[in-house]
């Protein structure tokens, strides 16, 4: 089911344009003039997301917000004006807005925001996901301790930066254990409410606290069976990883106004992108959670040290948002190619994809140019040595391989190859004519 948006706007091209752009990234977006219209709309509809002028001709959007307060309606709120108001902001925010965006509101702004906001709390799955087959060496090492692993019930903890792709390790693990046909439960951390974290992680039981109508259960109810996978568990409080260190200890947990005790019959693998070390240095981490956490460590390597990984990656994403988006589009340039391989990346796996799907909705050709990756001003720096570390020339078999493989990527442009290479472009053209590649 689509996300749906409600754009509250009285410039009528410009809430057009942004219905258009919200439209093409696969949402479903509204628009109002003003907040009576809006009011209107929000009592008739279920958004997931308001977007939000503060000046409007009837009303405006700080009065909306507190209406939407006083109704208790809990959608998430992005206020924007083109007259920057710090005590409007201030209040925005303190009353419950997500952000503020400034007009003009820029489509990679509006649309990043928007992924983050739907980015789920917590995920449940329990049929196996497809995952992306990636096949460089150090990438290979991973799967294969992860293999190694998951036979057992030890606690497993991912290290890695950001978007490396740590969730499908921990998913590597659970469906090569004997829990793979049980729930794959997986937490982001880093957004659980540090006052309803315990009993989001544990239930709770009708009436334990006020707006407790019912009961409900927790995580580790939801993965019972299975896998509880906790991304970012070095943002968690210190409070709750004393809540946490009890139950990976003694293996049960209790719902919060509950006096009944649950096992807790899981498999938990956690995923962090901070230095350990320096977080039980300064008393961030606690030191015996973080020896229950890593009875076995795995490290996710960056998408820069795992560079025979771009390109298919990116075919791969350019094939799947080209169906989504449906847009037709056939492969990348040379100089589209180069670039690729060539920027470092620092967003890893999650930024390549970002990046492609933006490329791909962007594109007006079906071959993706490098003008269409070049989205923002991060894709000019690149390291000039990563090309040279994709492809290195070795010993003769490799050399040749090597060779092929650049020519293969730049579409045969000898001069493009020689520089992905980091050679002469003669001597290229000699070592093409000594392994007989034309």
């Amino acid at each position: 089911m689509k996300r749906k948006i409600l754009i509250v706007e009285d410039n009528v091209g410009l809430s057009q344009i942004q219905k258009d752009w919200l439209s093409q990234a696969g949402y479903e977006a509204a628009t109002a003039m003003n907040e009576p219209i809006a009011r209107a709309l929000i009592r008739k509809n279920k958004f997931d997301l308001i977007l939000s002028d503060v000046r409007l001709p009837e009303g405006d959007g700080i009065s909306l917000l507190e209406w939407l307060h006083k109704e208790k309606k809990g959608i998430p709120f992005i206020i924007t004006t083109e007259y920057v108001s710090v005590p409007d902001v201030v209040r925005t925010i303190k009353m419950g807005a997500r952000d503020y965006l400034p007009k003009p509101v820029r489509r990679e702004h509006l649309l990043e925001l928007a992924e983050e906001i739907f980015r789920p709390l917590a995920t449940v799955r329990t049929k196996q996901k497809e995952l992306f087959r990636r096949t460089s060496p150090r990438i290979l090492e991973v799967e294969k301790f992860a293999r190694l692993v998951a036979p057992s019930d030890m606690s497993v903890l991912i290290l890695g930066a950001n978007g490396t792709g740590k969730e499908s390790v921990a998913q590597s693990v659970h469906e090569n254990s004997e829990r793979a046909g049980m729930p794959f439960v997986a937490v982001n951390c880093s957004i659980l409410p540090r006052e309803l974290a315990p009993s989001m992680l544990f239930g709770h039981e009708k009436g334990a606290f006020t707006g407790a109508d019912a009961a409900k259960p927790g995580f580790f109810d939801m993965a019972k069976g299975g896998t509880l996978f906790l991304d970012e568990i070095g943002t968690m409080s210190v409070e709750i990883q004393g809540m946490l260190l009890r139950v990976l200890q003694e293996n049960i947990y209790m719902p919060i106004g509950s006096q009944k005790e649950r096992i807790a019959d899981v498999r938990v693998v956690a995923a962090t992108n901070e230095d350990m070390e320096k977080a039980i240095g300064e008393g961030r981490f606690r030191e015996d959670l973080y020896h229950r956490l890593c009875e076995f460590e795995i490290r996710q390597p960056s998408l820069a040290e795992c560079p025979e990984d771009i390109i298919p990656l990116a075919e791969f994403f350019r094939e799947r948002f080209s169906k989504e988006l449906k847009r037709d589009t056939r492969g990348f340039s040379s100089d589209a190619g180069y670039r690729l391989l060539s920027y470092t990346w620092p967003g890893n796996v999650r930024e390549l994809q970002n990046r492609i799907k933006k490329a791909v909705l962007l594109a007006e050709s079906p071959l993706l140019e490098l003008p269409d990756l070049n989205t923002d001003s991060r894709a000019e720096h690149m390291d000039d040595g990563a090309a040279s570390a994709i492809l290195p020339l070795k010993d003769e078999n490799a050399e040749k391989e090597s060779i092929k493989k650049a020519l293969q990527i730049c579409n045969g442009h000898r001069e493009q190859a020689a520089r992905l290479l980091k050679i002469n472009p003669a001597t290229l053209y000699r070592k093409m004519k000594k392994y007989g590649l034309r």
